[in-house]
């Protein structure tokens, strides 16, 4: 069979976005028009089979695509989410059930430490064990000139996009055996920082940084540490970012003149977490729409 080939360009809807809402956390409901996860495009071919996989911020977005497409692919999948993202995370399950795999919600703020640790504890309990750990959950909003914002804002980015990750590495290592990874979502802003992005840019940098020295201190114990790098992605949390000005041309400064949608960073996510990149630890790998880190 021939697969026909796609024009990237127009691949998906590459029109402007309608004004946001301003209000977080952002659902898919409330998203018009509403992401491309995956549900109905990606197809498995049993990359992971047996992994169990814990994804931050698997209710929707990037998240939602990643879980979609693990499961699959053969993983058993928890996702953990916000209280408020309840209904997202059950129209997730439906779809990651319907595979025949194990697939576990667990909700809390994970800007808590004891909420962090515990949510790693609980997937490695409910799955049998861990040994994917994505860390994907992020935080974001548009920021004023001469940082005009407040420091529990402030805050809330910090411990969402760099406190989180590390209290839940610090509590997933020790129960992950050789073989495991750790896969970041990190951004295009920890390269290209937008002045209204101040503070989610310097966590998203902070995170490849993250990501190097822990690559290098975990592959003596055969643990692959990576990040992926996206661009200009149409989920949830763009429309809640209170971004007015740029939605009607958001993604249109990418060489493909477009924004991406969550289903083309899944085959990223799969990538990584299998054997086909065992010799793959310590990178950021972008998917940018053609944007350069």
């Amino acid at each position: 069979m021939t697969e026909t080939i796609v024009d990237p360009r127009t691949k998906y809807h590459s029109d402007g976005f309608p004004r946001d809402t301003g209000s977080q956390p952002g659902l898919v409901t409330e998203t018009t028009p509403q992401p491309d996860h995956g549900e109905d495009s990606y197809q498995g071919a049993r990359r992971l089979t047996g992994r169990r996989a814990l994804i931050t911020g698997g209710d929707s977005g990037i998240g939602r695509a990643v879980a979609i497409a693990y499961a699959r692919e053969g993983a058993d999948v928890a996702i953990s989410h916000l209280p408020a993202e309840q209904g997202d995370a059950d129209d997730t399950l439906e779809i990651l059930r319907a595979t025949g795999r194990t697939a576990v919600s667990l909700p809390g703020d994970i800007t808590d430490e004891a909420t962090s640790e515990k949510v790693v504890r609980d997937a490695f309990e409910a799955l049998g064990g861990l040994d994917i750990l994505v860390l994907n959950a992020g935080y974001q909003r548009s920021r004023n000139e001469q940082a005009a914002f407040s420091t529990a804002e402030f805050d809330r980015v910090m411990k969402t996009n760099l406190y989180a990750p590390f209290w839940m590495v610090r509590t997933a290592l020790p129960l992950m055996p050789p073989g495991s990874c750790v896969i970041v979502t990190s951004s295009i802003q920890s390269a290209s920082p937008s002045p209204e992005l101040l503070d989610y840019a310097m966590t998203k940098a902070a995170q490849v940084a993250f990501v190097t020295a822990l690559a290098d201190e975990q592959g003596a114990a055969g643990i692959r540490v990576n990040a992926v790098a996206p661009g200009p992605i149409w989920t949830p949390l763009i429309p809640a970012t209170d971004w007015p000005d740029k939605l009607p041309k958001f993604g249109q400064d990418t060489p493909l003149g477009r924004a991406g949608q969550p289903a083309e960073l899944a085959g990223a996510y799969v990538y990584l977490a299998s054997e086909d990149a065992s010799y793959v630890s310590g990178a950021v790998l972008a998917v940018t729409g053609g944007k350069h880190l």
